[in-house]
């Protein structure tokens, strides 16, 4: 069990879910909180991340980071998407086990999941048919990611769960046209549609200084501007969006996700999940202390046989309700203020055309989540302005 004075390191903390993250443990009066920006440590290189858990030895551990994007950054980057993650997650879980933390909490996606999985899909539909082909590398990644922890556990008896988000937006979220997930994305390209209309070239110019387009900023010709706008489907009051708009998305509050994530990592154990009180006590001995004993010659290590095959221990995080890419546009252009045209190019990639989790686990845990879609779209827009009247994101 963790307590306030533990060290819990996030990697990934300047993100969408980990700055949330650590604002929720701040909340609950845990402030012995570490990160590094990737500036300041590689997490894709092995020797950097070593040397970090050698100097710091955090007593649990939020693995929060990862190469994320879209459709369209999922199909250019595809060997970025498998080798990135892969290598992040095989550094931090490898070095959190050889610096024995008690916890680890290893976030995933719903991705995971086979594309016609059967609807709301369970821990259970886990490589039971063959996955997206427009986001499969980073899937793959992240399941050997919840693989690697679910294994460390049978093998060595630790504690480590990994969650699975479905589609998160909030505050910190990636605006960035090239590489963002479909709600900020929709959401950018749909305000500036509504500037262009408006003639508002001092906001459209703000924007563009903010987060540049293909090096495209503010300083640019107004033309210049037009020209790499229209490339990302913004026009004068009007935007295109990939796809037919009839896919299906549930879409979960990122301060909501980070609630549930902090309530798994402080009140969930692996032998909760499967059902096995004493499993890691029967599997490997405990010491005087009453902690495991990983090198007690009276545990055996590893899954004892007769309780047969331990899989599925991952968790879905998520809201159970869902919402077509279509309304998802009407939500977001009522709550910019826009009333010009949104088309959608069938010509561009769906992706999934449904995926909807069943959250029964989280429930059954003592988790459900709180902020309804209409309100989330309205704060997320509320936010993405304040960024523009500051320094921000």
């Amino acid at each position: 069990m963790l307590t306030p004075n533990d060290k819990i390191y996030i990697a990934g903390h300047h993100g969408l879910v980990g700055s949330a993250i650590w604002r929720n443990l701040q909340q609950r009066g845990y402030n012995n909180l570490i990160g590094r920006s990737h500036r300041e440590l590689d997490l894709t290189d092995q020797a950097a991340v070593k040397r970090f858990f050698d100097q710091e030895h955090p007593d649990a551990v939020v693995l929060a980071a990862a190469f994320v994007g879209g459709i369209m950054a999922n199909s250019l980057y595809r060997a970025d998407f498998i080798m990135q993650n892969m290598m992040i997650q095989c550094n931090v879980i490898g070095e959190a086990y050889r610096h024995q933390v008690k916890k680890l909490l290893f976030l995933g996606s719903t991705c995971i999941y086979p594309k016609d999985a059967p609807q709301p899909i369970k821990e259970e539909a886990l490589l039971t048919s063959p996955l997206e082909y427009t986001n499969e590398e980073y899937a793959i990644a992240k399941i050997a990611g919840l693989k690697m922890c679910e294994s460390y556990n049978l093998q060595y008896g630790t504690n480590y769960i990994a969650v699975m988000p479905t589609n998160l937006y909030g505050p910190n979220d990636n605006f960035h046209l090239e590489n963002s997930h479909v709600m900020p994305a929709m959401m950018r390209k749909i305000y500036l549609a509504k500037l262009l209309h408006d003639n508002q070239w001092a906001a459209i110019t703000n924007d563009m200084d903010k987060r540049p387009v293909q090096g495209i900023t503010g300083s640019h010709s107004h033309q210049e501007i037009r020209d790499i706008l229209a490339k990302y489907g913004i026009e004068d009051n009007k935007v295109t969006l990939w796809g037919t708009g009839t896919p299906l998305r549930e879409f979960l509050w990122s301060e909501d996700m980070a609630d549930a994530s902090v309530h798994i990592l402080l009140n969930v154990d692996f032998a909760d999940i499967i059902g096995i009180p004493q499993y890691s006590s029967v599997c490997f001995g405990t010491k005087a202390d009453g902690s495991i004993d990983r090198n007690s010659s009276e545990g055996r290590g590893g899954a004892l046989p007769q309780l047969g095959e331990i899989r599925n221990c991952h968790i879905n995080i998520g809201t159970g309700k869902e919402i077509t890419i279509r309304q998802l546009s009407a939500l977001v252009a009522k709550a910019v203020g826009f009333e010009g045209e949104i088309v959608f190019d069938s010509n561009k990639p769906d992706g999934t055309p449904r995926k909807l989790v069943d959250v029964s686990k989280l429930h059954s845990l003592g988790w459900t989540h709180k902020i309804e879609i209409e309100e989330g779209v309205e704060r997320l827009f509320r936010w993405y302005c304040s960024t523009l009247a500051s320094n921000g994101r």
